[in-house]
């Protein structure tokens, strides 16, 4: 393949991507229960399934977004009573973020809600193409992660 074949097919690429990613995002926001964003069920979602706290850092860390817009996140996910935010007995200047019995219920309530919306896309584009598409998704995710 040549430069120009190539500069044609990354932004063939990353346009499908960039497009399929703002498509998801209004699907997951009409479906998700009332007042959740799709940041709320990230983050309960990742609490969820690490099974133990985290910094407000960690958490920016993963999301990659900054420590301001994770703490705006976090502040309103503790007031719908969703997480509990502690400080860090270690390091007073540092909190601890745990989901809530309530943040289990919602995070459940949200994957109730969007399971049926995302197991139909993937059967109407067919099972194999999603399993053939994930690894390439995954390497491309990785690949950007590490810069």
């Amino acid at each position: 393949m040549n430069d120009s074949s190539i500069n044609s097919l990354a932004v063939a690429l990353f346009s499908e991507i960039l497009a399929d990613e703002q498509l998801i995002r209004n699907r997951l926001s009409r479906v998700l229960p009332k007042g959740m964003e799709i940041s709320h069920f990230s983050v309960l979602n990742q609490l969820a399934r690490a099974g133990g706290e985290r910094s407000p850092a960690q958490l920016a860390k993963s999301f990659h977004v900054t420590r301001g817009a994770m703490t705006n996140t976090l502040n309103k996910l503790e007031w719908a009573g969703y997480v509990h935010i502690r400080p860090d007995w270690d390091d007073a200047r540092r909190k601890m973020v745990a989901i809530s019995p309530a943040g289990r219920q919602a995070r459940e309530a949200a994957i109730a809600a969007i399971t049926p919306m995302i197991t139909e896309l993937v059967r109407e584009v067919g099972e194999d193409k999603v399993r053939t598409t994930l690894p390439v998704l995954r390497e491309l995710r990785a690949k950007l992660e590490t810069d």
